[in-house]
């Protein structure tokens, strides 16, 4: 017996994004504007490295799913590379400039010059940008 139906399916429907999600990029624009208001170097690159961490954190959000505690501790950079492959170049980029971040964030102004600063601003509006078309807004 053959059935048909003209009834159709509907397709699944994506769950709105988290209101954290939404959030934690509304946030990274933010940090970007305050990254460009700083023209110190020492306080442009952690701006602008934040900012980058909190769209991390907005796709974390979106996609990683809680997972029991084994070995050693992962940091966002590293669960954003697992998480989201196509953002794993990314991920290693920022992840290379942690130590300066916290440089920078010493005062330690012999590891961060002004073009430092202003490329990591630029690398981290690029990756904003990338997150916030991935991330849907609704």
């Amino acid at each position: 017996m053959t059935v048909t139906t003209s009834a159709r399916v509907p397709s699944p429907r994506a769950a709105p994004t988290s209101r954290a999600a939404l959030g934690l990029l509304r946030q990274a624009t933010d940090g970007l504007a305050d990254a460009h208001r700083h023209t110190d170097p020492l306080l442009r690159y952690p701006a602008a490295y934040l900012a980058a961490l909190r769209a991390a954190a907005a796709v974390l959000a979106v996609r990683a799913t809680p997972q029991p505690r084994r070995g050693a501790t992962r940091n966002a950079w590293q669960l954003l590379g697992e998480v989201a492959p196509e953002l794993a170049e990314w991920a290693a980029f920022f992840a290379a400039c942690s130590a300066t971040r916290a440089a920078a964030e010493a005062g330690i102004a012999r590891l961060v010059g002004q073009r430092d600063a202003d490329d990591l601003l630029r690398q981290a509006e690029q990756f904003v940008g990338i997150v916030s078309e991935s991330i849907p807004l609704r």
